[in-house]
């Protein structure tokens, strides 16, 4: 059972950073992809960025791209999002998800969600 536990989330001004964590457990994860999603209020949830776990393989949705990055720490088990130059048009909850694969995404867990609050 894989469980995702993000953190980091916050009130920020724009053009402020932050870094949300996302620590993993519950099996290794050396075939997986690991990811962010956000969702804004009555909206639909989006793809954020996304990192494979063996090799860091990274990519980006279009919103994000030059502005967030992601990572992911092996021995802490933890993937990283980097959020630079940040708007109030990033204000939404974050989610992680892991996908058992990195060819077929299925991103089939999910952590309970860091808000993030950009004021103009």
């Amino acid at each position: 059972q894989v469980q995702l536990v993000e953190s980091g989330g916050g009130l920020v001004q724009a053009g402020g950073s932050l870094r949300l964590s996302c620590v993993a457990s519950g099996r290794t994860f050396s075939n997986y992809a690991m990811g962010w999603f956000r969702q804004a209020p009555g909206k639909e949830r989006k793809f954020v960025a996304a990192v494979t776990w063996s090799d860091g393989t990274t990519w980006y949705g279009d919103s994000v791209k030059g502005r967030f990055t992601i990572s992911r720490d092996k021995v802490k088990n933890t993937v990283y999002l980097q959020m630079n130059s940040l708007t109030p048009e990033d204000t939404a909850a974050y989610y992680c998800a892991a996908s058992s694969s990195t060819v077929n995404l299925d991103w089939r867990s999910w952590g309970q969600g860091t808000q993030v609050t950009v004021s103009s």
